[in-house]
């Protein structure tokens, strides 16, 4: 019975020293913070160091535009499931989250000056009234950027003139348009020669990546903004 009090001492004391000595461990010794502990908690996936991410520039870019140059990337509608996109210069001109696409052609009308838009509208090219569109395009100024993507139908309401209105601003395929066919364009008014930017997939049964329609067209690139002079 005397020999409790000096054994309960005893055993107090190899506690404290074992847990002394496991604290010092998951600290990391001296000077180390918590490495050990935190070690703990982080899986070796995580451990790895990340690789960098690629920079990326205005509207997504994987590279600068130079001077003088606007930045824009569109994407097209994908079926009639998910509308199109138009970015310039980092700004969101058109898309569905802006709910402002629509089944047919969707237009943003942009000063060539400096870049700013002056307009964006959706043409219904299905069921819609063509004339709404001619009088969208034909008051055109000079300069003006015309940035064009299609969703679902562009096509089956356009008329000759239409066609040639498109081909005036630069296109190529404005003329061979047809039902549900895919189809993103940059253009401007008083442009002399056919427009580098533009895309167009024709609507096959042979090819098309969706049932009933083909698949959609992303274009990126970088604009040069047009002078006070031109």
């Amino acid at each position: 019975m005397r020999l409790a009090g000096p054994l309960r001492i005893v055993a107090l004391v190899i506690t404290v020293g074992l847990t002394w000595i496991v604290v010092a461990i998951l600290l990391g010794g001296p000077g180390g913070g918590f490495p050990r502990i935190q070690q703990l908690f982080t899986s070796p996936e995580n451990s790895v160091t990340a690789e960098p991410r690629a920079r990326k520039y205005k509207c997504g870019l994987p590279q600068p535009c130079p001077e003088e140059h606007l930045a824009f990337r569109m994407v097209s509608g994908a079926a009639n499931v998910i509308g199109p996109k138009i970015c310039l210069e980092d700004k969101m001109l058109m898309s569905s989250v802006k709910d402002n696409v629509g089944r047919g052609l969707n237009i943003a009308l942009v000063n060539g000056v400096n870049g700013e838009l002056i307009e964006a509208r959706a043409f219904d090219m299905w069921a819609g009234d063509v004339n709404d569109l001619l009088k969208f395009i034909r008051p055109l100024h000079e300069g003006t950027l015309v940035f064009v993507a299609s969703y679902d139908d562009p096509a089956t309401k356009m008329n000759e003139e239409t066609r040639k209105l498109f081909s005036e601003l630069g296109s190529r395929n404005a003329k061979e348009l047809a039902f549900r066919d895919s189809w993103v364009f940059v253009g401007a008014k008083g442009v002399q020669n056919k427009s580098p930017f533009e895309q167009h997939m024709k609507n096959s049964k042979h090819t098309n990546k969706y049932e009933g329609w083909p698949e959609a067209l992303e274009m990126e690139g970088c604009i040069p903004r047009r002078s006070m002079a031109s």
